[in-house]
């Protein structure tokens, strides 16, 4: 190994480069003067523009946004109550078993979406068919303590 070899070797990473591998000084200089150029548009270059994607503030951007989101589907679940069953239990059912939950004839239902609590209602029957009035909207805060569970 020459000895030119075996100092490119032992030059330590980062430790500055030796004036083969430099950039000129002149060429740093061009470079620059290109960047100044793209941001005037001289040069047949033109700076990148992006369009202001906006804080969120309502408005006109905020419609055209959600308007993306319009045929999303989401999992929408309406849940009666619950109740704690011991395995046995579930194997002593027979058609007619009758499984009492925790909550009241009465009592609101929550309505999940995407597992998510969003809404409590009251149950309905409407045309034969069962539905879900909803009575008020989960507070961001009631959403978050409930996803805690």
């Amino acid at each position: 190994m020459s000895e030119e070899e075996r100092n490119a070797v032992e030059t330590p990473a980062g430790g500055g480069e030796s004036p083969e591998t430099a950039i000129p000084e002149d060429e740093i200089q061009s470079l620059v003067e290109k960047a100044g150029a793209a941001e005037a548009g001289e040069e047949g270059l033109t700076p990148a523009r992006f369009d202001d994607l906006g804080a969120g503030a309502p408005g006109a951007g905020a419609a055209g946004s959600i308007d993306m989101l319009m045929d999303v589907t989401l999992n929408v679940r309406i849940e009666l109550g619950r109740t704690r069953m011991s395995v046995e239990e579930i194997l002593n059912m027979q058609g007619g078993a009758v499984v009492t939950l925790e909550k009241l004839a009465g009592d609101f239902v929550d309505v999940l979406v995407n597992d998510r609590l969003v809404a409590r209602g009251e149950v309905l029957i409407l045309n034969d068919h069962f539905c879900v009035r909803i009575a008020e909207i989960v507070s961001p805060e009631e959403r978050q303590d409930a996803s805690a569970v």
